[in-house]
């Protein structure tokens, strides 16, 4: 697909708020951590929202290298759709259900702000902008569910040993595997609902 130039500097814009965002929260996980180094490092990568915005962050700085092989996978519609799924879900997540958990201030507040409000909300709008789903097939949503399912899988596993889960509703030492692996359920079908329901928008709007 041709990119304007307005299209590059929105690029240009997700790619350098979320890397910025990622570091910022990478500072503050060390700085007011309450484990080693090492420990703080791999809860930093075992949250969803640090997974995703990485993957944000990928995305769009790949589409600002033309010519390379990430740039090609990246453009594609069905793994700009997928990518805006995961960012999409959560910002919804966290500010319906996280949200009120706790107090962020400070620089946490930005960093907050900052992954689950602000890049979740420029990748929704620059994928309504200049993203077209009417050639995406409805049977294609059905394997973006991987790559949430592995996580949760991941979390668990880990969980299980480590005693350390990035997320209340699938805390098996607090709920038991039984409620935590209904939740990861109902978590894997809100992906499949909110994907057919962003792929029927992006089928109803004209790009």
């Amino acid at each position: 697909m041709t990119t304007t130039s307005n299209q590059r500097l929105f690029q240009i814009t997700i790619a350098t708020i979320t890397w910025l965002m990622l570091l910022l929260q990478f500072y503050l996980q060390i700085a007011n951590r309450t484990t080693s180094i090492t420990e703080a490092i791999i809860r930093y990568f075992s949250y969803f929202t640090i997974l995703t915005n990485l993957l944000v962050a990928i995305s769009f700085t790949s589409l600002l290298l033309p010519g390379s092989r990430w740039h090609s996978f990246f453009s594609r519609y069905t793994v700009l759709t997928a990518v805006t799924l995961y960012i999409l879900i959560v910002g919804l997540v966290y500010n319906l259900v996280l949200r009120s958990q706790w107090n962020p201030q400070g620089l946490q507040l930005v960093a907050d702000n900052g992954l689950h409000t602000i890049t979740p909300i420029l990748t929704l709008f620059y994928w309504f902008t200049y993203v077209s789903a009417k050639n995406i097939k409805w049977a294609q949503t059905v394997p973006w569910l991987i790559y949430p399912f592995a996580y949760l899988i991941y979390a668990l596993i880990r969980g299980s040993f480590s005693h350390f889960y990035p997320y209340f509703f699938i805390n098996v030492d607090n709920l038991g595997y039984s409620k935590a692996l209904l939740n990861a359920g109902f978590v894997t079908a809100a992906f499949l609902v909110v994907a057919l329901l962003l792929l029927g928008a992006g089928k109803i709007k004209r790009v």
